[in-house]
């Protein structure tokens, strides 16, 4: 059987900052290595409704605020209804940086600005101001929100056996790069996506780091998140393949050795 994919980007000349791209290059070339068709539809003020239903992933990337603003405008008044009932079916999503902001019940701006999001999520998230510090650095997380990630891998060509506690462990954490003014605070509707190990996560408060909601993630690992966290990546596939055909979706491993070597080398530099 031939599979197909269409990776819905959102508003790649608004949110598209700290080479968030790469989540749509990662995705797209894991595809073509398993010979899976992909078609990027950027996601734009002038996208149908129709041509937006037809995607089987969604990804959003960061912003400023005065994008932001822009982004949730266009969403609020002629998409927002359509993405709720693709999230509430299963269709997956990655939201990073600052995209997960307005999928919650508001944004409120470094300026005071309150900014409606979409209610998907139940969080709020609120900029911390200018005499607070900006949550930045290297960061790193246990998946408690995937419960496949935390079961034993049933294959990995990192190197290491399968069974080692460094492989197992491999396939929980999450490592990237974060950078935020704003503090999110989970509702107690809301799932999380990851547990802290290092970094600020949503607050720097509550060690909570994202949401999930049925096949979507929202977080702040920004940069190109999914080639450093090949797990993750496939995670979201997979969901989409099930999701579009209706069957379970068994992905051909792909030899992931440099991708877990990148992994791993941020996880002994933090010395987690």
């Amino acid at each position: 059987m031939n599979f197909k994919l269409t990776i819905g980007w959102l508003y790649p000349d608004l949110m598209s900052t700290y080479g968030d791209r790469g989540n749509i290059i990662c995705l797209e070339k894991r595809c073509n290595w398993r010979s899976i068709e992909t078609k990027i539809l950027p996601i734009e003020f002038a996208t149908s409704t129709k041509e937006l239903e037809n995607c089987d992933i969604i990804l959003g990337g960061g912003a400023q605020d005065r994008q932001q603003e822009l982004a949730i405008k266009d969403l609020r008044e002629n998409k927002g209804d359509t993405l709720k009932k693709m999230f509430q079916r299963g269709v997956p999503g990655l939201f990073v940086c600052g995209s997960p902001q307005l999928l919650g019940h508001y944004y409120m701006t470094g300026d005071g600005k309150k900014l409606e999001g979409l209610g998907i999520f139940d969080y709020v998230t609120k900029h911390a101001g200018l005499d607070k510090p900006r949550c930045i650095g290297n960061t790193v997380g246990v998946v408690t929100g995937i419960n496949s990630l935390t079961e034993k891998p049933k294959n990995h060509l990192g190197g290491g056996r399968m069974d080692s506690p460094e492989v197992k462990e491999s396939r929980r954490t999450i490592v990237g790069f974060e950078n935020h003014g704003g503090r999110t605070y989970l509702g107690k509707d809301a799932k999380p996506f990851a547990k802290v190990l290092k970094g600020y996560g949503n607050n720097g408060e509550d060690g909570s780091e994202g949401s999930i909601y049925k096949n979507v993630i929202a977080c702040y690992y920004h940069g190109p998140f999914l080639p450093k966290n090949p797990h993750i990546a496939d995670w979201l596939l997979a969901r989409a393949l099930e999701i579009k055909y209706q069957k379970d979706i068994q992905l051909e491993p792909l030899d992931d050795t440099l991708e877990w070597q990148a992994h791993e080398f941020i996880l002994r530099k933090l010395k987690i």
